[in-house]
């Protein structure tokens, strides 16, 4: 059954992403969109959304709730459609702010974090296209393993960007990578059990630890990256000078980049993907 239903699944993005390729990027988003802003507030994953909306930003109404997890649904269908299409949105379509910051690094290891705001796949191929600056973005892998490809052949530009799966394996490629000087760049607000709890939006969020503990044991600069959609399907990308971390605890860095993230979501709370049970056991009750 699980290949059955892994083989549905791929042959469903296949062919969204088939469709893509023949529309205008802008058209190609837009439908993501309305797909998503129709279809998602009706599935029953909206209700973890929506129950973490209210628990992270308590002063919430009812009504910006829901408006909250429409936009969410709206970016996510948007973020689908532009995978095939992520060449000429980094290239064109995304404007960076403070690719100096980055670029006096060159040479040198550097750790940089963000999060699932906008589209989320667009800097490492921006950097490059725009500002010829490599960085190897960490991520997991989907289940299905169809999927899996075709969407690393879509964000690494067929093979141009090296990307690094979650995993063992994947650890000894980040030490080996900064060994080498080279940039890493790790999306941070997703929930990991064996990390430590540090608060997000005043609730205790278990984090890892992983992307603050090898900016100090390789004493490179951590740098924190915004994406943000502005409209449609253009970009801006603002790179921050790096946080402080000498002679500063783990947890110490952790809370300073959530409040980073927090003000981020907070301007723009549509753009984040409220999906993730990120606060674990905290209020069970709302992360069913």
């Amino acid at each position: 059954m699980k290949k059955i239903r892994y083989f549905l699944e791929a042959l469903l993005l296949a062919f969204l992403m088939g469709l893509s390729k023949v529309l205008p990027v802008q058209n190609a988003s837009d439908f993501g969109g309305w797909i998503g802003h129709t279809i998602g507030p009706k599935l029953a994953a909206s209700r973890k959304a929506y129950n973490n909306i209210k628990m992270a930003m308590p002063g919430t109404s009812d009504d910006q709730a829901k408006v909250i997890v429409r936009d969410m649904w709206d970016n996510l269908g948007r973020v689908m459609m532009e995978y095939p299409h992520l060449r000429h949105i980094a290239k064109d379509r995304t404007e960076i702010i403070g690719a100096d910051i980055i670029e006096k690094y060159k040479g040198k290891p550097v750790i940089i974090f963000a999060a699932h705001l906008g589209n989320w796949e667009l800097p490492p191929p921006a950097m490059l296209l725009q500002k010829n600056i490599a960085a190897s973005p960490i991520y997991r892998p989907p289940n299905n393993p169809i999927s899996d490809k075709m969407l690393q052949n879509a964000r690494t530009l067929g093979g141009l960007i090296q990307t690094i799966p979650k995993s063992k394996t994947g650890t000894r490629h980040i030490v080996k990578a900064l060994q080498n000087n080279q940039h890493i760049g790790i999306l941070i607000d997703q929930k990991y059990n064996e990390g430590v709890a540090v608060n997000f939006f005043d609730h205790p969020a278990m984090t890892s630890p992983a992307f603050v503990q090898l900016a100090q044991k390789f004493d490179c600069p951590l740098i924190p990256m915004r994406m943000e959609r502005l409209t449609g399907a253009s970009f801006r990308i603002t790179v921050f000078p790096p946080l402080d971390i000498k002679h500063k605890s783990v947890e110490d860095v952790i809370a300073e980049s959530h409040h980073m993230l927090e003000e981020w979501i907070k301007k723009q709370p549509g753009q984040w993907l409220w999906l993730h049970r990120r606060w674990g056991n905290v209020n069970a009750e709302n992360q069913d």
